[in-house]
């Protein structure tokens, strides 16, 4: 049974709520390290009440491994009692001390009504180099209480990452070009982690992994790295910026532009896969993937780019084939099959300028319906957009940074303190603050919206008022950040027809409401499938089985399956933006050299 979401019961510590008033002359560094030595000495001493009474009743405590092995968000204290009684002890923490990096001084957040300081610490754990990030808030007695606490392993002890200081300082006079064969070959030995797809999200992990010496394979069914958007439609760009999608250890360029596109990503991976060495083999299928539970290990059949087999038996397998396996999820209509023209989903279309003097429909109202739309109209193609549920439309150019301000932004602060940051609000509240923010992008995109409501657009706040990130995490789609097409719409450039499709005849799509659209081309932007269903014909029925739902929200906000065990022990679902490979792409690699070191844990679950 489905444990109730605790979405409900989260909420901002408002002044109000606590009825409690601003302190004067706040000095953020006293807040910060007088909270925090009376948490150090309450955990050295084990002392769960002393350590309790210094978080609010609903406080939040969110873990990535570093106590729990898993990632949790621990809300009210009970429960977060429970989890110390279960995890204090047996963890070890400690060396708790405020941070002293430069970017991670305390920090005072205020907008009417709420005010909270934010600061930075670091401790240790019996295996675990660790990062953590508070909040406090001023309550009625003028105490200041934990509302969020986060905290998150970095990297085993004695177990750094080879980089930096740590890099080889050897010389390599005519055996570096060998000794990468050698090391890409796996001719001696199998690979103790075989890393499936080679797009952001495997080649994020193969480089959290090579750098902690766990030998790693990335298979690639294309022949080149880089080819999974290299093939995509040819309009394709990140919408995203670019302070939000550098890649672990090396970051874009300051020349890069602050979108992506498609083509130019696919040379940077291909590129980053060659400077970080990393081991690929392109052009190689995974025919079989079994497991031999008395080993402890898979057993995996690959094709090679030769046609041979190969049978290795790794101990992990990372899948990293993207949000859906990307397996397109087309509608059942009837009479597609008398339709004369050409139906296509939007992961196999290419280009517009095969289409131009066609009449094209394309059926999804989202980001790569948008997408397409907008390059079929750019080429003088006749396009419409069938809208079958509203959408939520933010505008890159004043929306987006919205969202993004203080983190991802020129001259923000170091990608990886942006990540801990972000990933320091629990997605429940994370939703509450960005219902403050949407607000705001309202009014910055008030114009557009009216504009694209008055020609029959309908358009949404994404759910409950909080804009497009719970959209992304629960379904994946639902919204578009808008870089035009936005504007082709209201301006009649970009056809639009609400309504769902009911059937095909041999040249047009006949609506629920009795009206046809004739068309020679037929685009379905209409997502990705279940990733369980391609994992099935990899692996079979009963291993499938065991796994958890991938992607979602859990009722704690955590995202389901990705990033750790998910049901098949050492089985890791690796995927996500690059933001988030990037992120979790250490979470990921964490628990497999744990796993190699003999340090991983069973998670906490309560």
């Amino acid at each position: 049974m489905t444990a109730p979401s605790l979405a409900s019961e989260v909420s901002l510590p408002t002044l109000a709520r606590l009825n409690a008033q601003r302190p004067d002359n706040i000095n953020t560094y006293d807040v910060a390290a007088g909270w925090l030595d009376a948490f150090s000495k309450a955990v050295a001493s084990g002392d769960i009440d002393a350590v309790l009474v210094l978080f609010l009743e609903d406080g939040l405590w969110r873990d990535m491994l570093a106590l729990t092995w898993t990632m949790r968000t621990i809300h009210g204290a009970s429960r977060i009692r429970k989890l110390l009684e279960a995890r204090l002890a047996e963890t070890k923490v400690d060396n708790i001390h405020v941070s002293t990096h430069r970017d991670k001084q305390p920090s005072l957040f205020e907008v009417p009504g709420l005010v909270w300081v934010q600061a930075f610490f670091d401790f240790e754990t019996a295996v675990g180099v660790c990062s953590g990030i508070f909040r406090v808030v001023p309550t009625a007695n003028g105490q200041w209480k934990a509302h969020v606490m986060y905290t998150n392993m970095e990297s085993l002890r004695g177990m750094p990452y080879k980089v930096g200081p740590l890099r080889s300082f050897e010389s390599n006079h005519g055996q570096w070009l060998d000794q990468r064969a050698k090391e890409t070959a796996f001719e001696d030995a199998d690979p103790n982690v075989l890393i499936v797809g080679g797009g952001h999200s495997g080649l994020d992990t193969a480089a959290r992994l090579k750098y902690q010496d766990v030998p790693a394979l990335v298979i690639e069914k294309n022949p080149r790295i880089g080819d999974n958007w290299r093939d995509r439609y040819q309009a394709l760009c990140l919408h995203d910026p670019v302070w939000y999608d550098h890649l672990p250890y090396l970051n874009f360029p300051p020349t890069w532009p602050v979108y992506t596109p498609a083509q130019k990503l696919a040379d940077w991976l291909e590129s980053y896969a060659h400077s970080m060495e990393l081991n690929v083999w392109t052009s190689t299928t995974v025919q079989k993937i079994d497991r031999d539970e008395s080993k402890d290990v898979f057993v995996v059949t690959l094709i090679k780019a030769d046609g041979s087999k190969r049978v290795m038996r790794p101990k992990h397998i990372v899948m990293a084939i993207g949000l859906g396996g990307n397996e397109p999820k087309i509608p059942d209509i009837p009479g597609t099959s008398e339709f004369q023209g050409k139906i296509v989903h939007s992961v196999n279309h290419k280009r517009a300028t095969d289409y131009v003097g066609k009449r094209v429909v394309v059926v999804g109202a989202c980001t790569a319906a948008h997408d397409i739309a907008q390059d079929f109209q750019r080429h003088g193609v006749d396009v419409t957009m069938v809208q079958r549920s509203s959408t939520c439309i933010i505008s890159v150019k004043k929306g987006i940074p919205v969202f993004f301000e203080g983190l991802y932004e020129e001259g923000g602060p170091p990608t990886e303190i942006a990540d801990l940051i972000n990933a320091s609000f629990p997605n429940h509240l994370l939703k509450l603050i960005h219902q403050m923010s949407m607000k705001r992008v309202i009014e910055y995109d008030k114009e557009t919206v009216e504009g694209l409501n008055r020609v029959g657009f309908k358009t949404n706040n994404g759910d409950d008022d909080a804009g497009f990130l719970m959209m992304a995490w629960q379904r994946g789609g639902g919204y578009y950040l808008d870089v035009g097409a936005s504007q082709l719409i209201i301006d009649g450039k970009i056809k639009l027809k609400n309504g769902s499709v009911k059937s095909f005849t041999t040249d047009s799509l006949v609506f629920e409401d009795g009206s046809a659209l004739k068309a020679d081309l037929v685009v379905f932007a209409t997502g990705l499938g279940d990733v369980r269903i391609p994992l099935k014909k990899l692996m079979g029925e009963t291993l499938v089985s065991r796994l958890s739902p991938i992607w979602g929200l859990t009722n704690e906000g955590e995202l389901s399956g990705v990033w750790r065990t998910c049901g098949v022990p050492n089985f890791y679902y690796m995927m996500g933006n690059l933001a988030l490979s990037r992120f979790h792409s250490t979470h990921t690699a964490l628990q497999i050299k744990a796993t190699e070191a003999g340090l991983y844990t069973t998670p906490y679950y309560d």
